[in-house]
This record gives C-alpha cells, sequence and structure tokens, in this order.
C-alpha cells in the first residue's frame, strides 16, 4: 500500500480515527505488556509529522495518568504497608528530583513508559508534577516515532531499513553507556 492508498484509507474513519488511535496508544500504556511503539509509528504513517506527534503525545500522556492514578489509589497504601519506608529508599527524595527523573526516564526509550508511570504513582509525587514531566519528555519521543512511522511509508524500503537502524541506534546507545558505567564502577 503506498501513501496516497493510505491517506485515502484512512479518511474514512473520519474524526473517529484519531479518537480509537489515542484510545489504543492509553490502553497499550495501562495494560502493559501491549507495545506502544507500534500504534505511534502507525499514527506518524497515517497522520503525517504533526497530527501524528499531537495524537500519540495525547494517547500516552492519557495512559500514563490512568496508570498513576491507578497506582496511586490503588496500590500506594499496599505498598507502604508491605515495603515501609523501603518503598522510598532508593527514589529521589525532593518532588524536584522525582519530577526530573520522570522526565529523564520518558526519554529513554528501553525504559518501560508503562512501569515509569505505575511506580510513579507509589511515590510522593504530586500529579501535576508527574503530568508536566510526562508532557515534557513525551513530546520529543512522540516526535520522533510519528517521524519515523511517517518516513516508513513514504520512503520506500531504503528509508524503511534507515528508520529501523536508527530507532535500533536510539535504543542501543543508553543500553551500551550503562553497561560501560556498570563496568567502571568497582
Amino acid at each position: 500500500m503506498n501513501e496516497n492508498d493510505l491517506q485515502k484509507s484512512i479518511s474514512e474513519f473520519g474524526w473517529k480515527g484519531p479518537l480509537v488511535l489515542m484510545m489504543l496508544m492509553a490502553g497499550a500504556i495501562v495494560i502493559s505488556p501491549l507495545p506502544s511503539a507500534p500504534i505511534a509509528l502507525a499514527s506518524g504513517a497515517l497522520y503525517g509529522h504533526t497530527w501524528g506527534t499531537v495524537y500519540v503525545a495525547a494517547g500516552a500522556v492519557a495512559g500514563a495518568l490512568i496508570a498513576f492514578s491507578l497506582a496511586r489509589e490503588l496500590g500506594r497504601a499496599k505498598a507502604q504497608k508491605w515495603l515501609g519506608e523501603r518503598l522510598s529508599m532508593r527514589l529521589p527524595s525532593s518532588q524536584n528530583g522525582l519530577m526530573l527523573a520522570i522526565f529523564i526516564f520518558r526519554l529513554v526509550p528501553f525504559i518501560s513508559f508503562d512501569i515509569v508511570s505505575y511506580a510513579a504513582g507509589l511515590t510522593d509525587i504530586s500529579w501535576w508534577r508527574f503530568s508536566l514531566a510526562t508532557v515534557a519528555g513525551v513530546i520529543p519521543v512522540s516526535f520522533l516515532l510519528a517521524h519515523f512511522g511517517k518516513e516508513m511509508v513514504g520512503g520506500g524500503t531504503r528509508q524503511t531499513v534507515i528508520t529501523v537502524l536508527v530507532l535500533g541506534l536510539l535504543t542501543a546507545i543508553p543500553v551500551i553507556l550503562a553497561k560501560r558505567r556498570k563496568k567502571r564502577k568497582p
């Protein structure tokens, strides 16, 4: 299917297409084993760089807020009861530290978006700080995924291979750096 055929097929969905896409993205985050990257790539392929980014980011933020709220309401008291002080031992103690950690985790492709959202719900971070860190971290990643999705559809085989390699590289670099850092520590 070429780009024109894809655009024609998508136009048949009308206003429901973006809504379904955002719901799928949110659902993939709330239901942790479901992968969200293919949905984000599809968004870019279907709606282009700008609107693809908007739909991916909106769905991702909605899913993150739902997961955060579920953990906060259903899991925080039990986790505090089971783990006591150990729950906060390895976490930054300040709101700013937690906010920065969430922002950074949102930018690193190999760290589970879902787990970060659920884990943040168990911390003391305020809802608005979690939301701000999530939005700030989601936008660049959403743009990259939407962009790669758009390029994969419009660029042919060569562009698809380059896109896959760049995505792999973006994932591999932080992993390699983390392994090197571990080797350096005594």
